[in-house]
Parts: C-alpha cells; structure tokens; sequence
C-alpha cells in the first residue's frame, strides 16, 4: 500500500537543495550567509539530508536511568533521614557528599536492601575507612568515585602524595566501581564541549597507563550538562563513542558509566524559575543522551518521575541527522586534542605544566562565561582549576 502522504511529494538529492537555497539568496554566499561555525569550531548547516547522513556506532545502555538525589552529611542522623524522604519520594539513587569520616551504621540506618544506588564524593582518600565502608554495604550497588587526579586538578595538591594516592589506589582496586573521572570539574571551569570529551578520554588514560586497560570496569565519568540541548546530547554519545576506540587499544570492552548533573556555569543567580527551567532542559537532554544516572533537583523530582517510565528514550537521537552530524565532529576534533595530550606527555603533566588550564581559561574569555558564585553575587571572573596559581605540594 503506497503512503498517500509521502508519495505526493518528489524526492530531491542535498545537491539540488543546494542548488534552490544558492538560487533563492540572490547572489548572496551559501557558506558565509548559512553556515555557522561554533566556538568548538563545529560546522551547523542550514539542512541536513540522507545523502551526506553517516551514523556512527554509539554504545547504549539497555537499562533504564536512576534518579538520584544528593545529600551532604553533616549530621548522620539528618542526613538519614533525608534519604529515607528522597526515597519515599521515587529517588532510586543516592550521593553522599561529605567531607570526614562518618558513623556508617548510623548513615545508614533502614537504607539497606531497597535496590538504591549508592554513591559517594568523599573530600578525603583514607583506604582503611574505604575498605570498611566497603564491606558494609558489600551487598549494595556502591560508587565510591575516588579521582585522586580530579582532586588534584580541583584543589592544586594530591590527598598526601603522587606515590601514596597512587599506592592507596591500588590497594583498594579490588573495592568494585571505585574510581571515578570527575569531568564537572572542567565544564564548571569553561571547558568547551570537545575539551571536556577529550580531557574525560586523557584523565581516563592516566589511570589506565598507570593501572592497566583491566580497570575500565572499575571507573564511573562524571559530567556536568550544559544547556546547548543538542550538543548535551551529543556529547555524551560521543565520549561513549571515543571512550570505545580508547579501549580497544587496551583490547577491552566495556559500556561507560555515566553519571551527570546540571552545570553550574549555565545558571543565573536572581532568577529562579529561569533556573529551574534551565535545569529541566538539562535534564532532558541528559536523560537523552543515555545516562545512567541522572542527578535531581527537589523542584524537577516530578519531571525525572513522569519520563523514567517512559522506555527507550535515548533511542529518540538515534538516526537524527543534525544530532549524527554533531556526534561525528565532536568526535572529530575531540580526538585530536586528545591524540596531542598524549603526545605531550599526557594529562597529569600538562595540569602540571598549567597547559590544561591555560586552554580551558582561553576558552572561558572567548565564550564569556560567568559562573555561578553564590546567591547573591554575579562575578566575571572566570572559574579557573586552583592548580593555575599555585605551587604544587607533597610531589614526590
């Protein structure tokens, strides 16, 4: 049975588009009138066709994403509470935020057995703490996002040393989904997209070159979602991409881990359903990118509630010609950035050197990115990674 909708209508080839859209701007030029060039130097087209259409092989997750809520402890018993609530509330996962050793028991008082993902940023690296944490949520899914390399790009110095983070590292690698690549740090600075793709591939490859290829299974990437919907959505897609070839080198396979939140640096500071909206919107192009676990804020708890349910939507980009188009470029360009870390030494050295910061500070001045200070404040100085202006300590 023919498509009496589509069958109305004559099939023309990009080039005879071309040639009507060349023809109807009256002398004007196609490629300086139409044609935009973004500041990762990514090319948007006026149209995209079937013609020119090359989809790259993306990795998905079959799973549905988790809903996850943070919490920073303070207090144990707060804090209990706060999960019991969040949990309540249709939160199926959880990050605990904290900066000391707590009471575990007392943490984790009822929130045992429930099938809640656990996630953890600890502001400190204390392996016999880790391996008794370890042993008593031995039955939870556990993230314990330890990045001793992200510590130092944060805050210009290691947890004690390079040799004992390192050390203690390899002592606990046997603790499951143990470490984590925190990208964040690098988008909340003014990283572009391309930037944040190959620095999260370079990161990675720091603990590969020191730990093996084997421990891929082992990491959790952490990234910050912008509000450039589309390109969010590609660049997830692409990293998995990427992060496939990287591993390949290694002769593993394994799907990335992928946990995302909203970025600071889109926010404003005085408006705050213009917030809310902007988060909504980051939200959604997260959940379409195919990531695993999703962070929630309280006034968007109903929005990630009403699409969980919802099967497959990080199908929905799949076979979209702009987003493919995106995909491949990024793909493009991250690679090269990342192909010239390594053959300047790779990552660990060039944030020695300020390279890193350097690239991302340029970036940040060319975009004039504002980040968010506080709630009652907007600066223009731009969030640059501490280890810039400071003098690293316990090196050796």
């Amino acid at each position: 049975m023919s498509n009496f909708f589509t069958d109305d209508f004559q099939k023309f080839s990009a080039a005879a588009w071309k040639q009507k859209i060349q023809f109807e701007l009256n002398g004007a030029d196609y490629n300086k009138t139409l044609l935009t060039n973004t500041s990762e130097g990514i090319t948007i087209k006026p149209f995209y066709h079937i013609d020119e259409f090359e989809k790259l092989k993306i990795p998905t997750t079959t799973e549905n994403y988790k809903v996850c809520q943070k919490i920073h402890i303070t207090l144990e018993n707060e804090a209990n509470k706060k999960a019991i609530n969040a949990i309540n509330k249709g939160t199926t996962s959880l990050k605990f935020i904290c900066k000391q050793k707590f009471n575990i028991e007392n943490l984790f008082k009822n929130l045992l057995g429930k099938k809640i993902e656990f996630h953890f940023q600890l502001e400190f690296l204390s392996k016999d703490f880790i391996l008794k944490l370890a042993s008593y949520l031995t039955n939870e899914i556990v993230y314990y996002n330890i990045d001793i390399i992200g510590n130092l790009a944060k805050t210009g110095n290691w947890f004690t040393t390079l040799n004992n983070d390192f050390e203690n590292v390899e002592k606990l690698l046997a603790t499951k989904n143990l470490i984590s690549v925190n990208t964040t740090i690098y988008q909340n600075a003014g990283a572009n997209t391309v930037q944040q793709i190959a620095y999260a591939l370079a990161h990675a490859n720091e603990y590969f070159t020191r730990f093996g290829g084997e421990i891929a299974n082992n990491i959790q990437f952490n990234f910050s979602i912008g509000n450039n919907f589309f390109f969010e959505i590609a660049k997830i897609r692409t990293f998995r991409y990427l992060y496939q070839l990287l591993l390949s080198e290694y002769n593993i396979s394994c799907d990335a881990k992928v946990f995302v939140e909203p970025s600071k640096i889109s926010q404003t500071n005085s408006i705050l359903n213009s917030n809310e909206f902007i988060i909504s919107t980051e939200l959604i192009s997260s959940i379409l990118s195919g990531a695993d676990t999703v962070t929630n804020t309280e006034n968007n708890s109903k929005l990630l509630q009403d699409l969980i349910n919802k099967n497959n939507l990080q199908k929905i980009p799949t076979g979209s010609y702009y987003i493919e188009s995106i995909t491949k470029q990024l793909a493009e360009k991250a690679l090269i950035i990342f192909k010239d870390i390594e053959k300047g030494g790779g990552f660990l050295k060039q944030l020695k050197e300020g390279i890193i910061q350097r690239k991302i500070k340029e970036n940040s001045i060319k975009e004039n990115l504002i980040p968010l200070t506080n709630k009652n404040k907007v600066t223009r100085k731009t969030l640059i990674i501490p280890i810039t202006s400071k003098r690293l300590k316990n090196e050796a």
